[in-house]
């Protein structure tokens, strides 16, 4: 009895270890380690591309700033009163202040410096600071197009234009270049930790998309739906979207249309011979996932999903090689998206595009390349023109429509994983699906 209950145990330490979940404290620990290098290492070289000395973010306790939310240490679970960070980059002797016109301490990187006794005015200590640093620009979180750089209220900024010298207002600019910068650009050791995020998400999908969760049958969409946000609370993380599960079948069968992407079905019973599709994203150490699958129900006497299906996922595999060969650098989201549409259409398939940046937030900031209901572009000022950067992430999120004669209609294979743009190109961040997920598992007594 001893035996089994220390093999359970480690049974149970081994998945534990396999999907590399790390205690609070633990993340806290790498959440700021990683907050020290992006302040100290990324940021300078951020503001000079982006022509600006001074920065200044302001934002207010439970209504902040989608920026001030991924500068904020381990500890902050949100901005305390109001806080206002100023960033000064002084290029020619290559320093960079961090500063806070707060109360506190921001974490160990941004220093308060503002002391309430002999200045009881915040503002009045704000204006201070810049005077004292005269910069040439001053950026603010104001932006059309880019609503992560839009997270300035009106309120404060009536304040800070007000209580700002004359001679300084003409020099205040909007930051929205250097705040998606922030936002999209990821470091090394947020790469290393990313491919362990997407690890964890393909697990999750693996286990939910098998014979543990699904019983053919019994099961319905809606079960595996809550069983993977159970799966993911169990395990201590987050998900920034509720997750979806669909099934795709023969005509036949009348209970599965080609539906719209504003209108899925809720809930069916999942039957052998189904075709699955989910859509999943985790939360973890300040980064998302966002993860599309599929796996096939096998009827009894099937050991592999029938070829009609395996060719449609390769037909996906190839938009995806279409698309992701054209992410260039300093190429536009609609250019990508424009020369891989009529590339995959030459080729025979009939592609959808709809790849959007991924990192501190789900639908991120960056370049986006189409959307489900514009594949004529993203028509906004800037949008079309926010060019490909290095070192950013992206869900690369796409679908291409197959014709299955089999099932007397039209399917979608539908695909999303995450990839990186590096100095030298793009990959994927672990792994892309190319075989269907088979429920059950084959087992050795299975087939005639």
């Amino acid at each position: 009895m001893r035996k089994l209950f220390l093999l359970v145990c480690l049974l149970f330490i081994g998945k534990t270890y396999a999907q590399q979940i790390l205690s609070e404290k633990e993340r806290a620990i790498v959440i700021d380690e990683i907050l020290d290098d992006r302040f100290n290492n990324l940021l300078p070289d951020l503001m000079d591309s982006a022509g600006l000395d001074m920065w200044v973010i302001i934002s207010r306790e439970y209504n902040e700033d989608p920026v001030i939310k991924t500068m904020l240490p381990a500890t902050w679970l949100n901005a305390r009163r109001r806080t206002i960070l100023l960033f000064y980059r002084n290029k020619e002797k290559n320093t960079i202040e961090k500063l806070a016109v707060a109360r506190y301490n921001v974490g160990k990187n941004i220093v308060s410096a503002w002391d309430k006794e002999q200045e009881p005015d915040q503002w009045k200590r704000l204006v201070q600071l810049i005077s004292e640093r005269n910069p040439n620009k001053i950026g603010l979180n104001f932006s059309k197009d880019h609503n992560i750089a839009d997270g300035l209220v009106k309120t404060d900024y009536e304040e800070f234009m007000e209580n700002l010298p004359k001679k300084y207002t003409s020099k205040v600019v909007s930051a929205q270049q250097l705040a998606v910068r922030w936002i999209e650009t990821r470091s090394e050791r947020e790469m290393v930790i990313y491919d362990q995020l997407v690890d964890i998400t393909h697990d999750i999908i693996a286990e939910a998309f098998s014979e543990k969760v699904i019983t053919p049958g019994v099961t319905r969409t809606s079960d595996v739906v809550w069983w993977m946000r159970q799966k993911v609370t169990d395990l201590g993380l987050d998900t920034w979207f509720h997750p979806t599960v669909d099934v795709q079948r023969s005509e036949k069968d009348n209970a599965s249309k080609f539906y719209s992407f504003a209108d899925k079905p809720d809930d069916m019973v999942i039957l052998p011979g189904d075709l699955m599709h989910c859509d999943f994203g985790i939360t973890y150490l300040r980064l998302n996932t966002d993860c599309q699958e599929l796996a096939y129900v096998l009827k009894p006497e099937e050991t592999s999903a029938p070829d009609f299906l395996i060719d449609g996922l390769k037909d996906g595999n190839r938009v995806q090689d279409f698309l992701t060969t054209n992410m260039k650098k300093g190429k536009s989201g609609n250019d990508i998206l424009a020369k891989s549409l009529s590339e995959a259409k030459a080729a025979g398939l009939k592609p959808s595009i709809y790849t959007h940046p991924l990192g501190m937030y789900g639908h991120s900031a960056g370049t986006t390349i189409g959307m489900w209901d514009s594949q004529g572009g993203v028509m906004r000022d800037d949008g079309e023109n926010y060019l490909l950067n290095p070192n950013t992430v992206y869900a690369i999120e796409l679908n291409t429509t197959v014709n299955i004669p089999e099932w007397n209609r039209d399917i979608r294979i539908m695909l999303e994983e995450a990839g990186f743009y590096g100095e030298d190109g793009f990959r994927y961040v672990n792994g892309r699906q190319t075989e269907l997920l088979l429920i059950p598992r084959v087992k050795g007594h299975q087939g005639n």
